[in-house]
């Protein structure tokens, strides 16, 4: 998404969704620090149903991806996503979901779960904010070498490939 954020509006019109996503990442992961997580320890099947829920949308979206012809967006989609849109985003978001519970259930920096919470919620903003913006920054420099159909079909063919090859470690997990 923000890729394609960038490649169609440029960064600085894409700026509130990258920091609407790492606002509501660190909102999340303080959530689930500071609950989410125990729930999820003691009904262990809910975590099961979600993990299964997020490789399935990942599986989906990798499809989107790699049978993709256009990074453009519909007319009616013609804006970046606000920076509320992205906080709310996250809340839906299983990737999201999938991340932060594994972080909560297992990085412990300290004893205290809610400070344990408030560290990991600023951890995912240090590391999570240069790396979200590159990511946007990343969809301005290929906005000419996508223009080419036969590059863009390359580019989302290899995304999406290593978007299903990110599960492995999950997927493993379930037969193992």
């Amino acid at each position: 998404m923000l890729l394609a954020s960038g490649v169609n509006f440029g960064l600085k019109r894409t700026l509130p969704h990258v920091l609407g996503i790492s606002a509501g990442m660190a909102l999340l992961m303080m959530a689930a620090g500071l609950g989410l997580a125990q729930a999820f320890e003691r009904l262990p099947w809910l975590y099961t149903a979600l993990e299964t829920l997020s490789v399935a949308y990942l599986l989906y979206l990798a499809w989107k991806i790699g049978t993709s012809s256009s990074v453009q967006m519909r007319k009616a989609e013609r804006r970046p996503m606000r920076f509320y849109e992205a906080i709310a985003f996250q809340w839906i978001n299983p990737k999201a979901w999938m991340m932060e519970l594994t972080a909560a259930t297992t990085i412990h920096l300290h004893a205290s779960l809610s400070l344990n919470a408030a560290l990991m919620s600023a951890v995912f903003v240090v590391i999570g904010l240069p790396c979200i913006t590159a990511w946007a920054a990343f969809g301005i420099s290929l906005r000419r070498f996508l223009a080419d159909t036969r590059r863009l079909r390359m580019f989302n063919l290899t995304i999406a490939a290593l978007l299903v090859l990110s599960l492995y470690p999950i997927v493993a997990r379930f037969f193992a």
